[in-house]
């Protein structure tokens, strides 16, 4: 029986490999560690439903203020991902099979802690053949359902072993926004994440516009990694192009010695820099921070992006 817990054991494809230099977190990185009452009760509910977060598989900083708030990421299909992704934290290996009681306890939860937003990701399951497209349709259905009031975010895997209707079934179980992580940019996808494809996944945004026009698409980038600014900045015209709505900009920080090296701590000056260009390229919303990850502040950010929508259409 393998101990997640130990990194060996967690990242297998990883434990060969030479270790990296953490270099020492500068001052605008560093989090004070959780301790309140609310995020005890969100933890209490969450490990009552026995469920996953990727607030804990991937180490998130931002974890003590979320659940402080009653805000949680739910991670679905298990905690042990197909694919070896050099950034995450996420085990890797052969994933058990998916608890079908799983939407039900998620919506349960979403319930329970009130939640107006709630962010539904997943690891990778290139075992299943529809990459565990359905599973996510029954979980927003099963939350629909509980917590009709609840908006809903899902951000999903690549589907890259699957065919096209993998994605029509997610699409057609109506999210509220569809988010798929671009993660970086090609450049330096053999070395962080090569089990996916660039085009592939930046298609599979086009494509989940272009089935619902009316849906919200976000897709979110790490830096830090070796990118340059003109990179990032070609990737966002990428995006664009593909209609994305919702641009999330964050620090890489390497979860261990045998993960990607940091390459640099971006200052939070070019992290403002970023946020200027993104909106002047046409992004609805752009949140770009040194803490910012994918589903931080996702519901407020989500609430003024639909918003701004609406008032749009208001002038036409």
């Amino acid at each position: 029986m393998r101990d997640l817990k130990l990194p060996d054991q967690r990242h297998p494809e990883k434990a060969h490999k030479p270790d990296n230099a953490q270099p020492k977190k500068p001052s605008w990185i560093r989090v004070k560690a959780p301790t309140s009452e609310g995020y005890k009760r969100t933890r209490d509910i969450l490990r009552d439903k026995n469920l996953v977060t990727v607030c804990e598989e991937a180490g998130c900083p931002n974890v003590g203020e979320c659940w402080s708030q009653g805000h949680a990421t739910m991670m679905i299909m298990g905690d042990i991902c197909t694919r070896g992704c050099s950034f995450c934290n996420i085990a890797t290996g052969r994933p058990n099979e998916l608890d079908r009681f799983e939407p039900g306890r998620v919506a349960h939860a979403v319930s329970e802690l009130g939640l107006n937003h709630v962010v539904v990701t997943s690891v990778d399951r290139d075992d299943l053949q529809d990459g565990g497209a359905d599973h996510f349709a029954q979980t927003i259905r099963a939350i629909r359902h509980r917590a009709p009031g609840t908006t809903i975010e899902v951000l999903t895997p690549d589907f890259l072993k699957c065919g096209p209707e993998a994605l029509e079934t997610v699409i057609a179980a109506k999210p509220d926004v569809f988010n798929h992580n671009l993660e970086t940019v090609p450049s330096l996808y053999p070395s962080v994440r090569p089990g996916a494809r660039y085009f592939h996944s930046l298609r599979l945004l086009q494509r989940a516009k272009e089935i619902d026009p009316t849906i919200f698409t976000k897709s979110g980038l790490m830096v830090g990694l070796g990118e340059d600014r003109t990179a990032v900045l070609q990737v966002m015209d990428d995006m664009r192009a593909a209609d994305v709505d919702f641009l999330t900009i964050g620090q890489y920080l390497q979860p261990s010695a045998k993960h990607h090296r940091i390459d640099r701590f971006v200052t939070p000056e070019e992290f403002a820099d970023y946020e200027r260009a993104a909106f002047g390229k046409g992004f609805g919303m752009v949140s770009a921070t040194p803490l910012t990850r994918s589903s931080y502040h996702a519901g407020d950010d989500f609430a003024r992006l639909r918003a701004a929508r609406l008032a749009k259409l208001a002038q036409v």
